[in-house]
């Protein structure tokens, strides 16, 4: 069953369970999108507002690119599943095996894809709650607060299960480019992350 159709009970059974998905990369995906519609949250408060009509097609906008966002954040959840099955089974190949090399590449970097694309979607949410601090209602600031920090600890389990694959990876050019420029978004959008939320905190003061 895709994650779509799952009641969040059934999604956090089978995260809490022994199967091997899904697990951090799809659970990072999923906190990144719950942080996303945040953001839509936000937007549709703001929306139709006299006090907002100045910024309202800019808030329109925010949410358009949100949804889109928040719908390829929850489509990563099942596609970091799907990219793990082939790696599990490559883990039981023999040592010896003179094949086990070139398959273990092979699905170490297709088991990296997922997280790299959820880290990079986490950023662009990060991004847009930034912009909707600036525009959005401001009897929602928590929201942006809060979906900032979900996307930003999304960001962080996203960039785990880069590293994870990456370090078992044979082809260390390949597996530096990911780790580099996986270091490099959690750096800056932690930053930014972390901002958003200071921001709102300090309204509350």
């Amino acid at each position: 069953m895709h994650t779509a159709e799952q009641t969040c009970g059934a999604f956090l059974d089978a995260l809490a369970s022994k199967a091997p998905t899904p697990g951090g990369g799809g659970a990072s995906a999923l906190a990144g999108a719950v942080g996303t519609a945040l953001c839509t949250m936000v937007g549709n408060f703001t929306v139709g507002k006299k006090k907002y009509a100045a910024v309202e097609e800019d808030v329109k906008a925010l949410m358009a690119q949100a949804e889109q966002v928040r719908e390829e954040l929850l489509a990563q959840v099942d596609a970091d599943a799907a990219a793990f099955e082939p790696l599990s089974q490559a883990y039981a190949i023999p040592k010896d095996d003179p094949g086990r090399g070139e398959v273990m590449e092979r699905c170490l970097r297709a088991a990296a894809a997922p997280p790299m694309t959820i880290l990079r979607l986490c950023c662009k949410a990060i991004d847009l709650h930034g912009k909707m601090l600036e525009k959005g209602s401001v009897i929602m600031l928590s929201d942006v607060g809060t979906g900032a920090a979900l996307c930003r600890g999304a960001l962080l389990g996203a960039a785990l299960n880069v590293k994870v694959n990456t370090k078992s990876m044979a082809d260390r050019a390949y597996a530096q480019a990911m780790d580099q420029e996986a270091e490099a978004l959690v750096a800056q959008y932690t930053k930014l992350a972390d901002q958003v939320y200071e921001a709102v905190m300090g309204r509350f003061c």
